[in-house]
């Protein structure tokens, strides 16, 4: 029998709540860095810092309150992305391959490894060996995946309808651009009704908003979303300077109405997906 991957201590974090069928997933918050990462990295700690969707593991702190589960990379975004899949990964990452990258975010240097920074360059002094790869897939993004799994599943235990929620951040897009982007993978991951209730909530409570542009959504909702089975995935990106200081990394004075928003998606979806009746209104 295959057990599933334990992972390394402090890796992930796992948070249990029974009180709404909302999984929220934080993948890129991590900043427990290893001395021996950065010195690997040919940029130092504050150019890695950059890969990171700084305090978003914060930001859900109410949701949880409200009985959501959560499974948080403590793990940074350097050591290995949980919102690739296995194969999004560039060659060039890993010491002995070639060929060419599979998608345009690997060939970009956002792969599985990320490997490249726009206008710095490269990350590391030296390729990750296949030996490095298989560890950093045992400890960390398998049991990721494996936790969100096994949160969904225990959920839907109890309710019909089940939502996971990916908690990202993204750079200060410009004053004409939407402060919120919902992705369901253009409506593959989701269910209509799990973003139309993100997107009220979201307009509700004064932010712009819009859908699949420029993120649809990655290899988190994309995996785990299967309204067929009515298991829903929806990703969410919140611009950074709603709730961070110029440095983009220390929060600001919009930080607790950000918090305030992820609090009441999850409430909203949560009590939407609770409904008895759920499956009669679709």
């Amino acid at each position: 029998m295959d057990h599933p991957p334990t992972p390394s201590p402090a890796a992930i974090e796992i948070i249990r709540g029974t009180g709404l069928p909302v999984v929220l997933s934080v993948p890129h918050s991590g900043c427990d860095y290893d001395p021996a990462l950065i010195a690997r990295s040919r940029l130092g700690r504050a150019n890695l810092e950059r890969l990171e969707d700084p305090l978003v593991d914060r930001l859900i702190a109410g949701a949880l309150r409200l009985g959501g589960a959560a499974v948080i990379a403590r793990t940074p975004r350097a050591v290995i992305d949980c919102n690739r899949a296995e194969e999004e990964l560039d060659p060039l990452a890993i010491a002995g391959r070639s060929g060419e990258a599979p998608t345009a975010r690997a060939r970009a240097g956002l792969g599985l490894i990320p490997n490249r920074l726009a206008t710095i360059g490269a990350i590391w002094r030296e390729p990750l060996s296949e030996a490095g790869l298989a560890k950093r897939l045992a400890q960390v993004h398998r049991p990721y995946h494996a936790a969100i799994e096994a949160g969904l599943d225990l959920m839907s235990e109890r309710w019909t309808e089940v939502v996971l929620i990916d908690c990202h951040s993204m750079p200060p897009r410009p004053p004409n651009e939407a402060k919120v982007v919902i992705g369901d993978r253009n409506g593959s991951s989701a269910a209509p009704w799990v973003s139309d209730a993100a997107a009220e909530v979201a307009t509700r409570l004064g932010f712009s908003v819009a859908r699949n542009v420029p993120f649809a959504g990655g290899h988190i909702v994309e995996r785990h979303g299967i309204p067929s089975r009515g298991r829903h995935a929806i990703q969410i990106e919140i611009d950074r300077s709603c709730y961070c200081l110029r440095d983009a990394r220390t929060a600001g004075p919009g930080f607790e109405r950000v918090a305030d928003l992820f609090e009441e998606l999850t409430r909203k979806i949560g009590q939407l997906a609770a409904q008895p009746d759920r499956n009669a209104a679709e």
